[in-house]
């Protein structure tokens, strides 16, 4: 009898540097796969379903949960903006989907202790979401968050 399970997780890296291109924090965390992320993956797989588009950063600290449909608390990335969500770039490779996205200067500011994949730049699925130790982003640095997918 065949038994293969496919089960998808990641993890992503924080950089944060200051004005200078320093690096003030550099840490690597575990993320979770929703349910609806999940949903998302299958309704891909059969040609349906809207790739993932955004990246969106939080301040909530309630910890990830297979049920999650949305970031706690969205952090706006500037004013007039209702939503701390940027367009990531996306590279497909074997086995695994990597995510890219930078949060300039002056966008999202403050203390960040969430983030999440999401298929809309508001509403939409949320592919994945995890929750980390705070990492406050002054206004004139600079947060680039890589994010790994993998279909193990």
């Amino acid at each position: 009898m065949i038994n293969d399970k496919i089960k998808p997780t990641g993890e992503l890296t924080i950089t944060l540097r200051d004005a200078n291109g320093n690096i003030k924090v550099q840490t690597t965390v575990p993320n979770l796969v929703t349910t609806v992320g999940k949903n998302l993956i299958a309704s891909r797989l059969s040609g349906t379903g809207t790739a993932a588009t955004h990246m969106a950063i939080g301040s909530g600290s309630t910890a990830a949960n297979l049920t999650d449909t949305i970031l706690v608390t969205e952090i706006p990335v500037s004013t007039g903006i209702t939503a701390g969500r940027q367009t990531l770039t996306s590279t497909p490779t074997t086995n695994y989907v990597d995510y890219a996205c930078t949060f300039e200067a002056g966008r999202g500011t403050g203390a960040i202790t969430e983030a999440g994949i999401l298929n809309a730049s508001t509403g939409g699925v949320l592919l994945c979401r995890t929750v980390f130790n705070s990492v406050y982003k002054d206004a004139l640095d600079t947060l680039t968050i890589n994010w790994r997918v993998t279909i193990n």
